[in-house]
């Protein structure tokens, strides 16, 4: 993708849907900060809903992109589930990290982007592509 100028990309593998998520969250973590350094100190719960899996991942990571800034933390554990209610589907879990340092820093993401974004079924499980604004 030659036309990428100030955007991340990595594609993120998972069994089930709760595995390709965090999966996800980690690919984007690791663009963020060291997430191999990063100890699970403290715990931030997280909770979305969407009509579709593509939306419901496109949140999830939007969701902690922010949370992980307004609380100051660098993540790199995650622990999800869904359940889906009245035609929504409900990804919640945990995502663990440590305060924010400067040493442990990587490269600022701004947001996720639809630019090239899938989540696919594959007779393995899901494939997801997450492009980043940087």
């Amino acid at each position: 993708m030659d036309d990428l100028t100030s955007d991340v990309m990595f594609e993120a593998f998972g069994k089930t849907l709760e595995e390709v998520f965090e999966a996800s969250a980690e690919g984007m973590f690791s663009v963020i900060c060291d997430i191999d350094k990063i100890k699970p100190e403290e715990s931030l719960t997280i909770e979305v809903s969407a009509e579709d899996e593509k939306t419901l991942l496109y949140e999830f990571l939007s969701t902690l992109l922010t949370e992980s800034e307004i609380k100051g933390l660098f993540l790199s554990r995650f622990r999800m589930k869904t359940e889906r209610k009245n035609n929504q589907l409900i990804m919640r879990g945990n995502a663990f990290g440590e305060k924010m340092s400067p040493e442990k820093g990587g490269t600022v993401v701004k947001g996720v982007t639809y630019y090239g974004f899938k989540l696919e079924k594959t007779e393995n499980g899901y494939r997801a592509q997450v492009a980043m604004d940087i």
